[in-house]
């Protein structure tokens, strides 16, 4: 049965499809101006063309046309960013609105569509998530081990289950924080209402995610994070429940823009990577740069003197 999503725009002054992205739909913008051209989008009663300019108030009703299952996984030559390699993973550094594997609705162009054309991939994880042991969001970037042999992947995969595997993230929240460290220890579990989204929920599974300062701005505050447990929507979820949204995050955050720059997701980056090669037994680390936008906000930030003297 094909789904209805109905919702109320906060913000008017924005053409339709950029409104309706900003509200927090998962769909990219494209996706939605293709739904509007096809007349699925209706604005207080009527369908509206994509030149409409939305007004606060608007009741947007949208009919998600059903998807189409993939049917057959392929091999395509995208560029990847690969940090290591060996026999048994690689690790790689996934940009900012890249797909992690297929699925209904993203059928091409994901990561593991770029893998396969890469080198081979273990099969652990059935046909459309070979190699994948772990997963980041779609506009979350950074660093990602992938398993190239079953033996592999059952190794990374116990380790990660154990918690011996270390990533350390690094994210711009709203908002000042006056300790240098701490742990938010909430349970996630998927929203009781929007079936889409992940909430802090009780009776839900234990998440937990540390955090520490990094730098201090008015109004903003830089922070390493590490994950000891690794649920959908983690650190978005957590930093949203202590009052701290992920800037630029369009689920839980709805800051479209800083200093300036526009944002085409949270700026939320997997910054650092630790973990055991399954076959020697060492101890690997790997670090990456912040994305080119979020440095630019950086930059910003602190050109325009927003950042605090640190006493």
């Amino acid at each position: 049965m094909a789904e209805t999503i109905e919702l109320t725009i906060k913000e008017g002054g924005k053409r339709i499809d950029a409104a309706l992205a900003a509200s927090g739909l998962e769909q990219s913008r494209s996706t939605l101006a293709a739904w509007i051209k096809d007349g699925l989008v209706v604005v207080n009663g009527t369908a509206v063309k994509r030149s409409y300019k939305a007004k606060e108030g608007d009741t947007v009703t949208i009919q998600v046309p059903e998807t189409k299952e993939v049917e057959k996984l392929e091999a395509e030559n995208i560029p990847l960013d690969v940090v290591y390699e060996d026999d048994d993973l690689l690790v790689v550094n996934k940009p900012q609105g890249m797909v992690v594997h297929p699925a209904a609705g993203h059928a091409t162009g994901t990561l593991v569509n770029a893998l396969l054309y890469h080198a081979p991939l273990s099969t652990i994880n059935g046909e459309f998530r070979p190699g994948i042991v772990h997963r980041i969001d779609r506009d979350t970037s950074g660093l990602l081990m992938v398993a190239k042999n079953d033996k592999a992947h059952k190794a990374l995969a116990a380790e990660l289950k154990e918690h011996k595997t270390e990533r350390y993230y690094y994210a711009l929240v709203k908002g000042e924080f006056k300790e240098q460290n701490g742990t938010v220890d909430a349970p996630i579990d998927r929203h009781p209402k929007d079936r889409k989204k992940q909430a802090v929920v009780a009776g839900g599974r234990e998440a937990v995610t540390h955090f520490e300062v990094v730098e201090r701005y008015m109004g903003y505050t830089l922070l390493k994070l590490a994950l000891e447990t690794g649920r959908t929507h983690q650190i978005r979820v957590h930093m949203q429940y202590i009052g701290h949204p992920v800037v630029g995050d369009p689920t839980y955050g709805h800051q479209a823009e800083i200093a300036g720059i526009r944002l085409k997701g949270q700026l939320l980056h997997a910054k650092t990577l630790v973990l055991t090669q399954p076959t020697s037994g060492e101890r690997l680390t790997f670090d990456s740069d912040l994305p080119k936008t979020f440095q630019r906000v950086l930059d910003a930030i602190d050109d325009l003197k927003l950042k605090k003297d640190d006493n």
